[in-house]
C-alpha cells in the first residue's frame, strides 16, 4: 500500500515540475547537431513530429512545458567554456536549463509547431535586439561635462515620449514600428498597445522594453530613423501616422510623408498600392518635448 502511495504521489510531482525542451526550428541547425553521435534523428520533420507528441503527452498529464531556442553554435561555445562534452547528452540538458533561465522561451499552449515556431524566433529576436540597444546604450557612458549617464537618460526620456504617443493616440488597438538606422544594420522593434473598454492601456512588458531601448538609442546617438502608429477600431478606417527622429525629438511626419513611406517598398524604392480603408493622417500633438526628461547638452 505504501508503495502504491509513493508512486502516486510522484505521479503529482511530475505534473508540477515544470519542462524545458531546447528546440531546433529549422534544418540548418538540426544539421549542426548531427555531427554527435548521441543526436539519434536523422530527418528534421521526424524530429519535429516527436516532439510534437512529447508536447501533447505532457500537457494531457497536466505538465507544463515551454519552449526554448537551441542554437548550435552557442551549445558547442556553452561546452567549450564550461568543458563538457558536446556529445553527452547530460551537456545538452544542462545547456537546455540555462537557456530556461536566460534564453527565448515560449510556453507550450497546445497550438502546433507551425505556429509556435515562428513565435519562439521572434521571441529570440525580439531579446537580441534588446540586449544588442541595451549594450550600445551603457556603452556611451557618462557625459563629459555634467556626468550624467546618457544612456540612462535617453531610456527615461524614450518611455515618456512612449507613453504621450500612447496617450495622445485615439481609441483602438494601436500596433507601433520603430527603426532606426545603424552599423551593422538597422534596427526594427514592434509594439501593440491595446486599450480596453475603461481606457487602460495593455501592452506586453518585454515588448515594451525592447521598443523602448531602441527608441532610446536612437534619440541618444541622433540616428536616422522613424515610428509610425496603426491605429485600428471597429467600424472605422485604420489611420497611420509617424513622427521621424530628429535630433532628441519626434518630430511628425505630414499625411503625404506617412502615405509615401507606407506606399513605398523598402528594398526596391517601388511604389506599393495604399491599403483600402486606411487614413494616412499627420500626428497627434506630443506637447512641449524640451519639458521631457533627457539628456540635453
Amino acid at each position: 500500500m505504501a508503495h502504491t502511495d509513493h508512486r502516486a504521489m510522484r505521479r503529482v510531482l511530475r505534473r508540477e515540475i515544470a519542462g524545458t525542451i531546447g528546440l531546433l526550428t529549422d534544418e540548418h541547425d538540426f544539421r549542426a547537431m548531427r555531427r554527435y553521435r548521441t543526436f539519434t534523428f536523422d530527418d528534421h520533420t521526424t524530429y519535429l513530429g516527436q516532439i510534437e507528441a512529447l508536447l501533447r503527452t505532457r500537457a494531457a498529464e497536466g505538465t507544463h512545458t515551454t519552449l526554448a531556442l537551441f542554437d548550435p553554435e552557442e551549445y558547442a561555445e556553452f561546452c567549450r567554456d564550461t568543458g563538457l562534452d558536446p556529445d553527452d547528452p547530460a551537456a545538452r540538458t544542462r545547456f537546455t536549463a540555462e537557456l530556461s533561465a536566460t534564453g527565448a522561451t515560449v510556453p507550450y499552449d497546445g497550438r502546433p509547431l507551425t505556429d509556435l515556431v515562428p513565435a519562439l524566433v521572434d521571441e529570440a529576436v525580439r531579446q537580441a535586439t534588446w540586449e544588442y540597444a541595451s549594450t550600445l546604450l551603457g556603452r556611451l557612458g557618462p557625459c563629459p561635462t555634467c556626468g550624467e549617464d546618457i544612456g540612462r537618460a535617453a531610456f527615461a526620456r524614450a518611455a515618456h515620449l512612449l507613453t504621450r504617443v500612447l496617450d495622445s493616440a485615439p481609441p483602438g488597438d494601436r500596433h507601433l514600428v520603430c527603426s532606426v538606422s545603424g552599423e551593422p544594420e538597422t534596427l526594427v522593434t514592434v509594439l501593440h498597445a491595446d486599450r480596453d473598454t475603461e481606457g487602460t492601456t495593455r501592452l506586453d512588458e518585454a515588448e515594451a522594453l525592447e521598443f523602448t531601448s531602441v527608441l532610446a538609442l536612437g534619440l541618444a546617438t541622433r540616428s536616422p530613423g522613424g515610428l509610425v502608429m496603426r491605429t485600428s477600431a471597429p467600424g472605422t478606417p485604420d489611420r497611420v501616422c509617424g513622427w521621424r527622429l530628429r535630433d532628441d525629438r519626434l518630430a511628425p511626419l505630414t499625411a503625404s510623408e506617412v502615405f509615401d513611406a507606407y506606399c513605398t517598398d523598402v528594398e526596391t524604392g517601388d511604389l506599393i498600392s495604399p491599403e483600402p480603408d486606411v487614413e494616412y493622417c499627420p500626428p497627434p500633438e506630443l506637447g512641449d518635448q524640451d519639458t521631457a526628461p533627457g539628456h540635453h547638452h
